[in-house]
């Protein structure tokens, strides 16, 4: 499979690159969102794994031009986020349209188990 990290955290993308590709995945990552759309319009991407807190335009927001967007409306996304609260995960699948979960740090059990309903 093909991912797309969006984390402007290194130590963060970092890490989860690092699981995926030992699991045998193709990976590309970036700090933030600029040009992702155009990314998404011509290339092919299993899931996009999206941090929610970063400068500029937050990951909610950009979930929410995605879903938006008839290209790209039912691009599978999993959010990756420090916030942990089941508020927030609420929000997160259900009024920003994630189609996963999963909090910081990601643990490698809980990445095979989001990869597995993709």
């Amino acid at each position: 499979m093909r991912f797309l990290i969006i984390d402007d955290s290194a130590v963060d993308r970092h890490f989860l690159m690092a699981l995926l590709e030992e699991m045998g995945h193709e990976v590309e990552a970036y700090e933030s969102t600029v040009g992702i759309v155009e990314k998404l319009q011509t290339g092919h991407y299993s899931s996009i794994f999206l941090d929610i807190v970063m400068p500029g335009k937050d990951g909610y927001k950009f979930l929410r031009e995605l879903r938006l967007n008839q290209q790209t409306s039912d691009q599978y996304v999993i959010v990756c986020s420090s916030k942990t609260t089941p508020v927030e995960i609420n929000y997160g699948l259900n009024r920003a349209g994630a189609n996963d979960y999963l909090t910081k740090p990601v643990s490698r059990e809980r990445l095979e188990q989001a990869l597995q309903k993709i």
